[in-house]
């Protein structure tokens, strides 16, 4: 014998359209695509050791932030942030101010 279907279960909604519903859902979306574009180009933008190195970190209205795994690699990596911003520029993203940390842990 099956266990009777959850409550709700016939009212589930496709993914895509539950981000077109929710304005909350729908702004994590537009903030993960922009941070996947800028990760994108900036990963173009440096040298392959390097970004293979480096990770994309949070995106807000006001800044970006790139992670490093060593202080080494951060100051190669702040070198780079010219290279970096002109790639974003080209690719039409919005300003953002560019941030290098060094990331903790694995």
């Amino acid at each position: 014998m099956s266990p009777p279907p959850c409550p709700g279960a016939d009212r589930t909604l496709p993914l895509a359209d539950a981000l077109a519903r929710s304005e909350p859902l729908g702004a994590l979306l537009r903030r993960l695509q922009d941070s996947q574009a800028r990760w994108a180009a900036a990963r173009d933008a440096l040298p392959p050791p390097l970004a293979a190195l480096v990770r994309p970190g949070t995106l807000d209205d006001e800044s970006w932030t790139l992670l490093a795994p060593s202080g080494a690699a951060a100051a190669k990596l702040r070198q780079c942030l010219p290279q970096v911003q002109a790639a974003l520029d080209a690719r039409g993203l919005p300003p953002r101010a560019l941030r290098v940390k060094v990331r903790t842990g694995g």
